[in-house]
């Protein structure tokens, strides 16, 4: 089992920066991929980008709304992973998730989540 739990979420104003954390316990060898996603009120839960375990490749979603203002990043040493927000705007009001995958469950998808964390964003 994998435990993933986000912080760092709350309330912001247009244009400040933002960096969420995603603390990872349980049994992390197994993990591939932490993937960060986001859900907006009303929406479906989209992908935002996705780093590998050991910090050696990351992937972003290809959308106008995520290039160049979001960025992910590992501490190992900490099991924690990171995902920082710039130029922040009302429509990245949602709650973030983090999920892992897992190297030998390559079908799984994403089998293990957080709870998620609010961002609100006020213009």
């Amino acid at each position: 089992q994998v435990q993933l739990r986000e912080s760092g979420g709350g309330l912001v104003q247009a244009g400040d920066s933002l960096r969420l954390s995603c603390e990872v316990s349980g049994v992390t060898y197994s993990i591939e991929t932490i993937g960060w996603f986001r859900q907006a009120p009303g929406k479906d839960r989209e992908f935002v980008a996705r780093i590998s375990w050991r910090g050696e490749g990351t992937y972003y979603a290809d959308s106008d709304s995520v290039k160049g203002r979001f960025t992910v990043s590992s501490d190992n040493d900490k099991n924690t992973m990171y995902l920082s927000i710039n130029s922040m705007q009302p429509e990245d009001t949602a709650v973030y998730y983090c999920a892992a995958s897992i190297a030998t469950l390559p079908a799984a998808g994403w089998p293990f989540w957080g709870q998620g964390t609010q961002v609100t964003v006020s213009s």
